[in-house]
């Protein structure tokens, strides 16, 4: 019930609508996005059809969703994160491990390839080298770019409701990492496929 009043709150407040995205393949698969404010993988879970959706599960920073027994409850029980320690001195467990995991179990993930919010003025961070380690330690999964349209505008940093606009999820085609490709070469492959997106119209 939570789930799915989560859902129609953020389609009405938000005007939620995904583009073209891509129908699911046999295999397991990674939604790549930007990240622009702590809604975005709300927005991007949200467009997902039921189906998908409920197969799908965010990879977030435990140091957020942490923070409070309301944000942990709702990172575990309404969205199933798999919540990462993003400090290397403090995390007993490898990330990429844990999200290869969820991803041979049959899941798919919500993955933000920055890092962190992009508070700046760039439309996008140099991607991490995260996504690459995983598609590595995860060959068969497909990469799935998509681009959030105006949530930095709905939401912006410091506001608590959304100012009416419509919000969007464009979606591109699935890719991978090719046979020798070095991790420069994909992440400057995925940054261009991202902002693709952001510069398309319709």
């Amino acid at each position: 019930m939570t789930r799915a009043g989560l859902v129609a709150a953020a389609r009405v407040l938000l005007s939620l609508r995904a583009i073209d995205l891509p129908p699911k393949g046999s295999g397991p698969r990674v939604l790549v996005a930007n990240h622009v404010s702590h809604a975005d993988f709300v927005a991007l879970w949200s467009v997902l059809p039921k189906q998908l959706r409920l197969q799908t599960r965010p990879v977030a920073g435990a140091d957020y969703w942490e923070r409070s027994d309301l944000r942990r409850w709702t990172a575990n029980h309404v969205f199933r994160a798999v919540l990462i320690d993003r400090d290397p001195a403090s995390r007993r467990s490898d990330p990429v491990e844990a999200v290869a995991e969820v991803l041979r179990s049959g899941e798919d993930v919500i993955f933000f390839p920055e890092g962190t919010r992009n508070l700046t003025d760039a439309r996008l961070l140099p991607l991490k080298s995260g996504i690459y380690h995983l598609a590595r330690t995860v060959p068969e999964v497909e990469i799935v770019p998509a681009w959030i349209l105006n949530l930095d505008r709905i939401l912006p940093k410091g506001a608590f409701l959304p100012v009416p606009l419509n919000c969007a999820v464009r979606f591109g085609t699935p890719m991978q990492v090719g046979p020798g490709e070095s991790r420069e070469d994909f992440l400057n492959r995925l940054s261009s496929a991202m902002l693709a997106l952001a510069e398309a119209k319709g």
